[in-house]
């Protein structure tokens, strides 16, 4: 008889276990989307992109050389009065190659320091598009785990409805309670179905999002472990953060890239008036089979040279000045737009931090309305029977209940988000992170 009560028991830890096996974890998840996730991929090309184009920046410094051959066939005709018409025909082969390496010109050097900056400036860009993948993969999974939860909350409260009607049809069936206490459970109830509903269709929305997220049908994102332990933002003083973002945000770091570009930018457009000097080679080969005009039999050049030129530029109608001014200009709006970043950064990771702290808070009181809320049920539940509560008393301390377990549920979501949008805000976010949170995701 002991192990016919047992098997239910067995059957479900069996199925518990199960579903925990089949539960992703958020880092898996994270890994999924990387392989999957359009906008990750687009941001990923784009940073292979960069790549590519500031390799082409080296061009400028590097030497280059070119081959040069063609054939041209020449028709010679002379005519001196009173002797016959002379004509004859020649044939010219040639091959040039030419080689050139520049010495000094200041333009294509900013420029390839310019390259140098564009890596950087993509790999903060990459950077930022990961974080970015962070955060949305994370939202996606707690508003999952969010909609479960809400569910789950609706459904028990559907249930104690369902009792408290019932309750209030038998007393009015034995005279005990008027019909208004079964109408008022009635009314009630068919709100919580209403409830459930909208509930359903969201969490099956939120999955829906999920899927579409990492490209995997049905997921089973692993719950979080209750009671669960909110942590507090580490270190705990705002400034150490807004400090941290200054080094380590991709915004700031593009920011920085972007002015010193635009301070190489200015250095190209004052090379306009400085010389340039390339040291040049070149080997020539010209052959004439049936001879030329000056030389009668077949005959062949060799001609390689050795140089170095040098131009100088001496007046360009003003336009290297207005290019100075230009890029003057520019380098001082990329001077603003790092000061607007810097600022922008700092705000951002002090809305973020305190976010944190507050939903911290918010955490702990409603772990204590949650509490409150369940004596309150007890006590109106036990002053019904005994007639000193009436069932709207019942039906309300049900739905503060299951409404604070609900913002109790979303609080800690939200408290967990906010940790990860904190360390985005100030650009310490790293996959690493989510790791952490794996451990307070498993259900103990």
């Amino acid at each position: 008889m002991k192990s016919l009560r047992l098997l239910p028991l067995s059957v479900a830890l069996g199925a518990a276990f199960a579903a925990s096996a089949h539960a992703q974890s958020l880092l898996d998840l994270y890994e999924s989307a990387r392989a999957y996730d359009a906008t990750w991929q687009s941001a990923k090309a784009q940073y292979d992109a960069n790549l590519f184009r500031a390799e082409q920046a080296r061009a400028g410094v590097l030497p280059s050389a070119n081959l040069g051959a063609g054939v041209s066939r020449s028709n010679f005709e002379n005519s001196v009065t009173g002797a016959p018409l002379t004509e004859r025909t020649f044939t010219n082969q040639s091959a040039t190659v030419s080689a050139s390496q520049p010495l000094y010109r200041p333009a294509n050097f900013a420029t390839y320091e310019q390259g140098k900056r564009q890596v950087e400036l993509a790999q903060a860009q990459l950077t930022a598009a990961s974080q970015d993948l962070i955060i949305r993969v994370s939202q996606a999974y707690f508003d999952v785990l969010a909609a479960q939860d809400t569910l789950t909350f609706v459904r028990a409260q559907k249930a104690a409805v369902a009792e408290q009607l019932a309750s209030a049809k038998r007393n009015f069936e034995v005279g005990t309670s008027t019909i208004t206490d079964t109408r008022e459970a009635q009314a009630r109830y068919d709100l919580v179905i209403a409830q459930e509903i909208a509930a359903e269709n969201d969490l099956r929305v939120k999955k829906l999002a999920l899927d579409s997220l990492v490209g995997k049908p049905e997921v089973q994102p692993q719950p979080l472990a209750i009671p669960a332990e909110v942590p507090a933002p580490q270190p705990p003083d705002v400034n150490v953060w807004v400090q941290q973002g200054e080094e380590r945000s991709p915004s700031i770091k593009q920011a920085k890239t972007a002015v010193e570009i635009a301070q190489l930018e200015t250095e190209k457009a004052k090379a306009g008036h400085k010389p340039t000097v390339d040291l040049t080679a070149s080997y020539s080969v010209s052959r004439n089979p049936n001879g030329s005009t000056t030389i009668g039999p077949a005959n062949r050049s060799n001609i390689g040279t050795v140089g170095v030129s040098f131009n100088l530029p001496l007046f360009a109608g003003f336009a290297i000045q207005n290019r100075i001014r230009e890029t003057l200009s520019l380098e001082e709006k990329a001077q603003a737009d790092l000061e607007a970043t810097r600022r922008a950064v700092a705000q951002a990771t002090r809305t973020a931090f305190f976010g944190v702290v507050s939903g911290q808070g918010q955490v702990k009181a409603l772990e204590a309305a949650e509490a409150s809320s369940q004596s309150a049920l007890d006590a109106n539940r036990l002053g019904y029977q005994v007639g000193v509560r009436i069932n709207i008393d019942v039906l309300n301390s049900q739905s503060q209940l299951y409404q604070t377990k609900r913002d109790l549920a979303q609080a800690r979501y939200n408290v967990l988000l906010g940790h990860l949008k904190l360390r985005q805000a100030n650009g310490s976010l790293m996959p690493e992170d989510l790791a952490q949170l794996n451990a307070m995701l498993l259900k103990r």
